[in-house]
């Protein structure tokens, strides 16, 4: 168990500090966009890219999913297969949005007069999705690094080039969606090996099997997207282009939760699925939630108990966020929260993918994509951004609940629920602690306070019984072995 652990965690790390350190710079789009673009600017682009996730699906229609899983059976003809079919469906669908981009963007919301938003969309999609079969292959061949380079350079390449349209030429949002379109085709090119190592060929046998895993992901995809952005489209037609920006502003800074989540997502799938056969996988997946969670748990009480200290402290005059954004601070708690649960949904999945039963996925999305809706248009109205922020946290926690009951059937894993409970009791007790007492304190000695509150997060975990007798054992050998390094000279 430890080996697979240690190996899951180690791809993780690679995993996760690319996406690391993509996601981060990524993130500092989000201020520097409060400071170059209007709330109404920014949700005109949280919408557009709200609108892309929901594209991205129907364009990939799960088939990396499908040739990951069926690339054992014959690596040649899964790839040939796969991307004839790929080609084939980017020129149908990325045709159509160029035919008939205004009429598309007087659909979105966003005016039939931002045609060329719709165009820039397009280019982004299709440059993409070209790029998800090369993606998939390096993680099935544990490539992590050089998935990881790409991804960063790629990224890097697109911080750069916000900066230079919006800062440098003040090209406003259309900077926003060119730097893409830039930033897409170099990721293309640095995979174009891949992508061209063989030629597509579309046979019938494979073709069908592939189709018939990834077809049924189309919908579960779309509802899972639904979860994820479908607040902003909603916002956008009940509250306007400003409040959509001020959410989205907000809602991005439980990015510190979405890595935890992502970095974990990218190496788990090859990991359960190599191991599906194995009689020791269930208490493997077993313990891998609860580490999961324990660490997901730190994050979500670190984060809240720090954060709007953070935004608003003073940087030369400048804040992390422009102040005009400030007023939705108060999500990011219930962001962090659900992102949390979408963790443990994704951990809930193995069984389930194992078993090849990807219409309880379906069943399991659509449900969170109706709680998601349902919840937006009854709570946005009333509570405003905070009401989104409460529909996806009930979402991610409906198809967690709904996952595991799908999942228990297929595969008896030992899930710690005695762990976990002890473990959500103690992130209680500090969120409690922190509201109740120390929210609407500020400088430096409350700041100091926070951060200390936050470290001893573990430190109450061991004393009420959370750690096994071997990881405490193995955590105080680590501690002395650590204690008795000398300095080096």
């Amino acid at each position: 168990m430890k080996k697979d652990i240690g190996r899951l965690g180690g791809e993780s790390l690679i995993y996760g500090l690319s996406t690391v350190a993509a996601r981060l710079l990524n993130f500092l789009l989000m201020p520097f966009y409060t400071h170059y673009l209007p709330p109404s600017g920014y949700g005109v682009v949280a919408a557009v890219f709200s609108y892309i996730a929901f594209l991205n699906i129907i364009y990939h229609y799960g088939l990396d999913q499908s040739y990951m899983r069926h690339r054992a059976e014959d690596a040649g003809r899964a790839w040939r297969s796969s991307l004839a079919c790929l080609l084939a469906s980017t020129a149908f669908l990325t045709a159509l949005m160029l035919l008939f981009p205004s009429a598309l963007a007087g659909l979105a919301g966003i005016g039939a007069d931002s045609g060329r938003l719709v165009l820039y969309a397009a280019a982004i999609l299709a440059l993409d999705t070209l790029s998800l079969l090369p993606f998939a292959e390096l993680r099935m061949r544990h490539k992590a690094l050089r998935f990881a380079a790409v991804r960063t350079v790629s990224i890097a390449l697109n911080v750069a080039l916000n900066v230079y349209f919006l800062a440098g030429r003040g090209m406003g949002v259309e900077g926003v969606f060119l730097a893409n379109i830039i930033s897409s085709a170099l990721s293309l090119l640095l995979l174009s090996d891949l992508l061209f190592s063989a030629l597509p060929s579309f046979d019938r046998e494979m073709g069908r099997r592939l189709l018939s895993f990834a077809l049924p992901l189309l919908p579960a995809g779309l509802g899972a997207m639904a979860v994820q952005v479908i607040d902003r489209p909603i916002m956008l037609a009940l509250s306007g282009e400003a409040a959509v920006g001020l959410y989205q502003a907000s809602y991005r800074l439980g990015i510190f939760m979405m890595l935890v989540v992502s970095m974990f997502d990218a190496a788990w799938r090859p990991f359960f699925l190599e191991r599906a056969d194995k009689p020791e996988a269930p208490p493997v997946f077993a313990r891998v939630l609860t580490y999961f969670t324990a660490l997901a748990a730190w994050t979500l009480v670190g984060v809240s108990l720090l954060i709007e200290d953070a935004v608003k402290a003073d940087l030369g005059g400048f804040s992390l966020i422009h102040p005009d954004y400030w007023a939705a601070l108060p999500i990011i708690p219930v962001v962090l929260a659900a992102y949390l649960f979408n963790g443990v949904y994704v951990n809930f999945l193995a069984p389930v993918i194992i078993a090849k039963r990807t219409g309880e996925i379906l069943k399991v999305t659509l449900a969170g994509a109706a709680a998601s809706v349902a919840g937006n248009f009854l709570l946005i109205p009333p509570f405003g951004a905070m009401g989104a922020a409460a529909a996806a946290l009930l979402a991610y926690a409906v198809m967690a609940g709904l996952m595991y009951r799908a999942g228990r059937g297929l595969m008896a894993v030992p899930y710690e629920w005695g762990r976990l409970s002890r473990l959500a009791a103690v992130a209680c007790l500090f969120l409690a602690g922190h509201y109740a007492f120390g929210s609407g304190t500020h400088g430096a000695a409350a700041f100091a306070l926070k951060s200390a509150a936050a470290l001893l997060f573990p430190a109450a975990l061991w004393l009420t019984g959370f750690f096994l007798p071997g990881e405490k054992a193995e955590a105080a050998a680590l501690f002395a072995r650590f204690a008795r390094k000398k300095p080096a000279a």
